[in-house]
């Protein structure tokens, strides 16, 4: 059963200028370690920073049907598994969110400009 849907897209330009404007500051608030070790050694590197900041935002809403939960956007971490396939690993407020029969999947897709990506909240079959 289907508990929550969240989608976003943005800009890529946007989180340049974001980082441009507020540099580390604006890093270290939204991405995990892991998340900034990846992104900035991509050659796109805003694009990989603009696709997470999507599945964050996606993330937020799919939850938000299902939670009140108060969390910061360092407790929603995105990596990639070998072959690519983006995967979210929760800390923190949500550290155990997903040990109680549900599952998070996303989709992130990207053009020259914008990334968007979805999240689908469910309960896990039994």
């Amino acid at each position: 059963m289907v508990l929550g849907i969240g989608i976003d897209i943005i800009e890529i330009e946007r989180i340049k200028e974001s980082v441009d404007k507020f540099g580390d500051a604006f890093l270290k608030k939204i991405y995990t370690k892991t998340e900034l070790d990846y992104s900035l050694s991509r050659k796109n590197k805003y694009q990989h920073l603009a696709a997470r900041f999507a599945a964050k935002e996606a993330i937020y809403k799919a939850l938000s049907n299902d939670t009140d939960t108060a969390y910061s956007w360092q407790d929603v971490e995105i990596y990639n598994e070998l072959n690519g396939l983006p995967k979210v690993k929760f800390s923190g407020a949500l550290k155990d969110y997903l040990n109680h029969g549900k599952e998070l999947k996303i989709s992130m897709s990207h053009s020259e400009h914008y990334v968007t990506c979805v999240a689908v909240l469910s309960n896990v079959s039994s």
